[in-house]
């Protein structure tokens, strides 16, 4: 877990999100983790750090993309909606922000 998913894993608790899973396999039979869940809300989430890096690393190269897109079809086909969030967001408290208005319109 990065610095970056404890940030955001402080301010979720801090608003009062407690039930999330971390590091978190939604499809069977594969390894891929999203960084948080709300498996019974059909929530995923990526934390994706070094998005204004200079360089090619991790999640920019073509076989990091295209892990990336994989990863989120899969997820689309198993039912799940995928927010994805980068530093900028996480430390404005945009991500927060999006985290909670889709719990707010979860809400009957």
């Amino acid at each position: 877990m990065s610095h970056l998913e404890d940030t955001l894993h402080a301010q979720l608790a801090l608003a009062g999100f407690t039930a999330f899973k971390r590091e978190f396999r939604a499809i069977p039979g594969r390894q891929f983790r999203w960084d948080f869940a709300w498996p019974d809300n059909r929530l995923l989430i990526e934390v994706q750090g070094g998005t204004f890096a200079r360089g090619k690393m991790g999640h920019s190269t073509g076989m990091g993309q295209n892990r990336d897109f994989e990863k989120q079809n899969l997820a689309t086909l198993a039912g799940f909606q995928v927010m994805k969030f980068d530093e900028k967001q996480i430390r404005t408290g945009q991500a927060l922000r999006w985290v909670q208005a889709f719990f707010q319109k979860e809400q009957p």
